[in-house]
């Protein structure tokens, strides 16, 4: 056994007893996946978990892939190679893509929920292995011979990279200046400097495909003069497959991290050597909108890590609390010869087990959440029906589990390291690396910031609220049904008044913005409280769906099994926990975003 500790449990938990995704499985698109082969696959996805996909996690780390200038190459360490290989063995990637290519029709909430598994177990064997996914996206958005070059790539479990990030375009992708220039042939040259590249360079597979966002000579500026291109590590035959020379694109650093080491994040160059040739993805200009498909779902991917490092951490800082013998119980203080105890029996290191699990379970449900509403979108779009309101409520709950995940896991690890004391300090235990991996996931795809802006002007402004609004009225019919009875009435308050709250925040924050009108400074206060509207949203989402779990399991709870019952009591546990102690906070959060004035931003810089 690695590192690595998973919650099976928990996980279906939410998909069958929370979700009813048993109802779903086995039927319409996903007629090839019922419920008794998708549990299949989770076990065997939580048995390679724990053992193949952890075994390289530490060494991995500190014996990272070292860059080779000479030959720009970073060649991985063996012991993750193997874990690599494990995976694609496994071949469960090919769930989820598209049936043309080889794979097959999954429900996403399956996906995510085997995701949860490796992004816990080993986050870089996910990311390394994105190519079929990748191709998924290019069978999607491709001509005729990119849809060929999507089945060949998942055949050869080709890699894929994302390319966006310049030394001075981060964020402000459209500040962008790699450029593309048109050949006689069709195809196009790429040349610039991209930053921060997962997965650009590796010697795991024969050839790598980079989706470029690059800008078309005579294009306008900004996002919308960005095209999509598709630039092969190797060229090769678009027919069958076979590597020619190699292209115009070479890694030309890796950068030396703080975490997650083992997976290379390249500075690639474009057309410096030779041509770097890309071709054009779809015969069209719709750069951005193609590559937001890629971005979306790297975003899932994200705070699906955040959760799962958290649980890890969690459950690696319960066993040890369970076991660790330190001073005696607080009730006996006085009492100089009273027995020493497991931590576990003091108060505080007890309310901050419970709120990791509080956290760590409630963004699980955060996670299959929204990825049981793409199963809903899934099923109506192969039913030609109509599903904007589903997509929006998608839209609206993506950068919660981005930005709302990643914070919150990064910020609840420190919790589980103190668990531990100042063993947790040591490498002896796998929390210091959980947080040095865990960081990144606050700042890529968009950090926390940006996330906060999406979901206010992207989400709610320009879907009118109607998504926010959808989600509100499932929580206010939820609350009217009492649910759960007399013993989650308490929780259930503090979730109507956070609600209440939190539509409050929402209504301050249009008023600042209409006030733009008159004075357009205004857009600062909005500034200043969308990072507090996206995390006070994500306490409220969390603190539902702790509840509707906590419901169902005080149903279920009278006529449990022995092992059922302790579980079925720390879910009602965790939400009333969570209720009590988190949810309150969102009366602050209102407090303070009705105090935000404009003498912060009035400030003169040098006061700093």
């Amino acid at each position: 056994m690695g590192h690595y500790k998973s919650n099976l449990r928990d996980i279906e938990f939410n998909l069958f007893e929370v979700l009813g995704r048993d109802k779903l499985y086995g039927t319409g698109p996903f007629e090839e996946m019922d419920t008794e082969t998708a549990k299949s696959v989770l076990e065997e996805l939580t048995r390679l978990a724990e053992n193949e996909l952890a075994e390289s996690f530490a060494d991995a780390d500190r014996n990272p892939p070292v860059f080779d200038p000479a030959t720009n190459t970073a060649p991985v360490p063996a012991s993750f190679k193997k874990s690599y290989k494990a995976f694609m063995d496994s071949e469960y990637w090919r769930l989820g893509l598209p049936e043309e290519i080889g794979g097959t029709t999954s429900p996403r909430s399956l996906i995510w929920a085997y995701a949860e598994l490796l992004l816990g177990s080993n986050p870089a064997v996910w990311m390394y292995a994105s190519g079929p996914a990748f191709a998924g996206i290019l069978f999607d958005e491709g001509n005729d011979v990119q849809k060929h070059i999507a089945k060949i790539a998942v055949e050869r479990t080709w890699g894929s990279t994302m390319v966006l990030t310049e030394p001075d375009a981060g964020s402000d992708v459209g500040a962008g200046r790699t450029k593309a220039v048109q050949q006689e042939d069709g195809s196009w040259h790429i040349e610039g400097v991209k930053r921060f590249i997962t997965s650009g360079e590796h010697d795991m597979e024969e050839n790598i495909l980079h989706y470029v966002l690059a800008r078309p000579e005579g294009a306008g500026p900004g996002t919308k003069g960005l095209s999509l291109f598709l630039v092969p590590k190797y060229l090769f035959d678009f027919e069958t497959g076979e590597l020619g020379e190699r292209n115009g694109v070479y890694a030309t650093n890796v950068e030396h991290k703080m975490g997650l080491k083992a997976s290379n994040t390249c500075e690639m160059t474009f057309g410096d050597q030779h041509p770097a040739k890309g071709w054009l993805i779809g015969d069209k200009h719709d750069g951005i909108r193609q590559m937001f498909r890629i971005i979306e779902f790297a975003r899932m991917m994200v705070g699906t890590k955040a959760i799962s490092t958290l649980s890890t951490g969690y459950l690696n800082a319960l066993e040890y609390a369970k076991e660790r013998v330190q001073g005696p119980d607080l009730a006996q203080f006085m009492d100089k010869t009273a027995p020493k105890v497991t931590i576990t029996h003091h108060p505080d290191v007890r309310r901050s087990l419970m709120t990791q699990k509080a956290y760590a379970e409630g963004m699980r449900a955060l996670v299959l959440y929204t990825a049981s509403v793409q199963d809903e979108i899934q099923v109506k779009e192969a039913a030609g029906e109509d599903f904007s309101a589903l997509e929006a409520l998608n839209d609206l709950l993506l950068p919660i589990v981005k930005g709302y995940g990643s914070e919150k896991g990064y910020e609840q690890l420190a919790q589980s390291l103190q668990t531990f004391g100042g063993s947790g300090f040591l490498q002896e235990y796998p929390i210091e690396q959980y947080i040095r991996d865990a960081k990144i996931d606050t700042l890529y795809e968009g950090t926390t910031a940006i996330q906060g802006q999406d979901f206010f002007f992207r989400k709610i402004v320009r879907n009118q609220g109607a998504a926010l609004n959808s989600l509100a009225e499932d929580i206010k019919k939820f609350l009217a049904l009492g649910t759960g009875g007399e013993e989650l009435a308490g929780a259930r308050e503090h979730l109507a008044k956070a609600a209440i709250e939190l539509e409050a925040i929402v209504g301050l924050m249009l008023t600042d913005l209409a006030a733009t009108e008159q004075d357009v400074k205004n857009i600062y206060k909005v500034g200043l409280n969308t990072s507090r509207l996206l995390l006070a949203s994500g306490d409220v989402v969390v603190g539902y769906l702790l509840l509707k779990g906590a419901a169902i399991a005080a149903e279920k709870l009278q006529t449990a099994s022995a092992k059922d019952k302790a579980f079925y009591t720390g879910k009602i546990a965790a939400a009333k926990f969570f209720a009590a102690n988190v949810l309150p906070g969102v009366t602050l959060a209102r407090k303070v975003s009705e105090t935000v004035d404009l003498d912060l931003m009035e400030l003169d810089e040098a006061a700093f």
